[in-house]
């Protein structure tokens, strides 16, 4: 048995009480020294002790040289102010002497001027200096209480139990010297911009400690969240079909935590917020001058603190439900809805608290969701699919790829149309920017990426579209039948195209809505470049097929012939005011400036350029409605020129008959049979032409067919050189009224469309008087009678060739 040690013995000293020892060192204690083995090894602890010790006092060391040195550099700047106001003191003494004795001598005065110049640019240049030194020392000031506050919170963070008080404490410390330091940095920009090197200086050293601030204000956030229970287990709103309603939903512990855990979740969200703020207020003035365009709206790190981890727990089920993507976009929905309100109740007052601007916790929860959801579309399905469509050896596999990816398509755009509308609840209108909320909240940004899935989307969609169109297009009841519907403009005549012109316009305006549910104005374009253009130019070519066949076959002579052109030309008709009306629409308006401005950076000087850019403004439709027009017209026009040969092939002996003209008044009562029969032609041809086309095109046909009528009858009649008598000039006035009143079922003065023959047949019938005391049918002349669409020289010749019998 040992002897015992004195009392007096230095070795042994007796332990403190246990009330005095604070939790840190009774939690040192207990875990370093727990067992009697443990004793056996204290003096190895000690010599750990030992060293971790003096590290701290070398570390105190440093820290007071670095302060001394600072202190030091301050005394220098000090006493550099202090001798340039002394020698200002000087040289105002030396002023006030000077003035005090005034000379009388130019010389001096000009000297005193210049003098005065010199000491005004001194003493700006010493306040500047002073100004300079002050705002360095309060920078570094500020700049000195970051890095201390963010040492502290560094030193905390390394023991095992750190206080969370004291950590939010110097955080809160660290960020109000943040503040303070952004606002003089805004206020030396503004002020002094010559100053960048000490800006630069001040921005790396925030730098620095912000690359160490925010991720442990990220990490203790993140512990925060998981101690309170989020995320939220997900297995009951997943375990089978999230379609499912139930009352088995998981309680939100955002609503559920209470006391200490509340108080230390508000903390740390506002010090994130606040970290954010003064984040964008850096990024704001940095970039100044530079980017105005830039992006300065970031999501908000809250929100994606909160997403991360159920988007992690999510795809767990996800990779559970690839062939079932329905199942995906049900679960990310139901997640975005029960948890919606609670950003609008807890956090957005927590939001505001921090004066984080143009923030909506509402809209950064559904566009943290979409974006969560997007990200694995691109990740998981759709690479899935591509890989499929590209399987050359299974036509099976891609057909049901193709069928697959349209599937998620359709789900992609409902799933955007309940999100969006779970934000309009609030009151917030979504935005239409490149940039704006609607961008944020729509699953279709996964093609802002990936543009070659976009090509790859509109291939199949067209490939989709041709498929159920061909069967119709070539079913010829579809374009024999009219089509009822209701005129575009008002008091309009029914337009007369064929059902299948309602079955494109469907499927281009099926289209047409898919596309809009892409984000970007870009996106859009290129994809109704891909789909909705092709599509037009394939109907446009079933037209001009259709004609060309009709054509082919009888030369358009048969009435059937005439009315299948007829029908591709109200077809071509309606479909081109369809595509004016949607030309009016902001949302093609859009992007036709989008090409526009796409031109415009292209090429500002080439003349294709220039075209372009016109086509553009005019709508993105513009060449397709140019080519309908084009179409139109070439038609009409063959139309008009077929009737116009039948009318003159029968009118040819009534043309050749010149003596008919020379006839008595009682003869000239009969009508040429040549010229009934060729009046019989005409009015039948245009009653199936009225009754075939539309009233538009109608009306080109008919005014066509009177002014090709009008040159006819004109150059082979009244300019053949054949006699007029009294009889000959009565036939001619009756033939024409048959042939007037042919035209008078359209207009109410038929002759009007008959200038030449109308104005040679008044000629003809002036008195005999008249003619021959006018020998030469001056301009005058000419427009006292009304005459102003004849020539002088036609005028002559027509009046050479009236015969009057004595």
């Amino acid at each position: 048995m040992g002897m015992a040690r004195p009392k007096d013995d230095p070795v042994t000293r007796p332990l403190p009480p246990y009330t005095s020892l604070s939790s840190h060192a009774l939690y040192f204690i207990n875990s370093k020294l727990s067992s009697r083995e443990d004793l056996d090894g204290a003096p190895s602890l000690l010599s750990e002790l030992q060293v971790q010790s003096d590290a701290l006092d070398r570390t105190l060391s440093e820290l007071n040289g670095e302060l001394q040195s600072h202190l030091t550099r301050h005394a220098s700047h000090s006493n550099r102010v202090g001798s340039l106001f002394s020698s200002v003191h000087d040289q105002l003494d030396d002023l006030r002497r000077s003035s005090a004795h005034p000379s009388s001598d130019e010389g001096s005065r000009r000297g005193m001027g210049e003098e005065l110049q010199a000491l005004a640019k001194e003493v700006g240049r010493v306040e500047t200096v002073r100004n300079y030194a002050e705002t360095a020392l309060k920078l570094d000031t500020l700049v000195g209480d970051v890095e201390d506050a963010v040492s502290s919170t560094m030193n905390r963070t390394l023991r095992r139990h750190p206080s969370t008080n004291n950590l939010e404490d110097m955080r809160v410390v660290a960020l109000k010297a943040l503040k303070l330091t952004e606002d003089v940095l805004s206020s030396v920009t503004k002020t002094h911009p010559r100053w960048t090197r000490l800006v630069s200086a001040v921005d790396h050293r925030i730098d620095r400690a912000l690359a160490i601030l925010r991720p442990q204000a990220i990490a203790d956030h993140r512990a925060l969240l998981a101690s309170l229970g989020w995320p939220p287990p997900l297995s009951t709103i997943s375990s089978s079909n999230p379609y499912t309603k139930g009352s088995t939903d998981v309680q939100n512990p955002l609503f559920t935590m209470e006391g200490d855990l509340k108080l230390q979740y508000c903390e740390s969200f506002l010090a994130l917020c606040g970290l954010q703020e003064l984040q964008r207020k850096r990024k704001s003035r940095q970039l100044e001058g530079h980017y105005k365009d830039v992006a300065l709206h970031q999501p908000l790190w809250v929100i994606e603190e909160l997403v991360n981890p159920i988007s992690i727990a999510s795809q767990r089920h996800f990779s559970k439900w690839i062939e079932k993507p329905e199942y995906i976009f049900a679960l990310v929905y139901k997640i975005t809805r029960d948890y919606v309100d609670s950003m609008d109740d807890l956090l957005q007052p927590l939001v505001d608290e921090a004066m984080v601007s143009g923030y909506s916790c509402r809209e950064e929860w559904i566009s943290a969701m979409v974006s969560s959801l997007s990200t694995y579309l691109a990740k998981e399905i759709f690479p899935r699919y591509v890989s499929q469509l590209e399987e050359e050896s299974d036509t099976g596999i891609q057909t049901q790829a193709r069928i697959s990816w349209l599937h998620l398509v359709d789900l992609m755009i409902a799933f955007d149309k309940r999100v969006q509308s779970l934000a309009a609840h609030s009151g917030v209108v979504l935005s239409v920017q490149e940039d704006g909320t609607m961008q944020n909240m729509s699953s279709m940004t996964v093609f802002c990426d990936r543009p070659d899935w976009l090509d790859l989307w509109a291939e199949i969609e067209l490939s989709d579209i041709l498929h159920k169109l061909n069967p119709q297009m070539e079913d010829e009841r579809n374009w024999m039948s009219e089509g009822h519907r209701a005129s575009l403009v008002s008091g309009q005549e029914e337009n007369k195209s064929p059902l299948i012109t309602s079955a494109v316009v469907r499927c281009l305006s099926s289209v047409i809505d898919r596309c809009r549910s892409l984000p970007s104005i870009s996106l859009r374009s290129r994809f109704m470049k891909f789909t909705c253009i092709p599509m037009i130019n394939k109907f446009l070519d079933r037209l001009r097929q259709r004609c060309q066949e009709a054509e082919g076959l009888t030369a358009l002579t048969d009435d059937d012939a005439l009315t299948k052109v007829a029908k591709s030309v109200n077809a071509a008709h309606y479909f081109e005011s369809v595509l004016k009306e949607y030309g009016e629409d902001v949302f093609f308006l859009e992007m036709g400036l989008n090409q526009s401005s796409e031109f415009e950076i292209a090429d500002d000087h080439s003349d294709t350029s220039k075209t372009s850019i016109e086509a553009s403004d005019n709508g993105i439709f513009h060449e397709e409605i140019k080519k309908l027009e084009e179409f139109r017209t070439e038609w009409i026009e063959k139309l008009s020129t077929v009737v116009l040969r039948g009318f003159d092939a029968l009118c040819r002996d009534y043309i050749k008959n010149k003596k008919q003209w020379q006839e008595k008044n009682e003869e000239a009562l009969t009508l040429s049979r040549s010229f009934i029969e060729a009046m019989d032609y005409l009015q039948g041809k245009l009653s199936v032409m009225e009754e075939g086309l539309n009233k538009m095109d109608f009306t080109r046909v008919w005014r066509s067919l009177a002014a090709g009528i009008d040159k006819l009858i004109f150059s082979n009649i009244l300019m053949s050189n054949a006699k007029f008598h009294d009889g000959g000039v009565e036939r001619l006035h009756n033939d024409l009224t048959l042939l007037f009143g042919a035209f008078g079922a359209w207009c109410f003065r038929p002759e009007g469309f008959f200038p030449k023959v109308n104005e040679g047949l008044k000629l003809l019938k002036t008195a005999k008087k008249q003619l021959k005391n006018t020998l030469i049918a001056d301009e005058r002349w000419l427009k006292e009678n009304g005459i102003r669409h004849l020539t002088s020289a036609e005028v002559e010749k027509i009046m050479k060739n009236r015969l009057f019998t004595s």
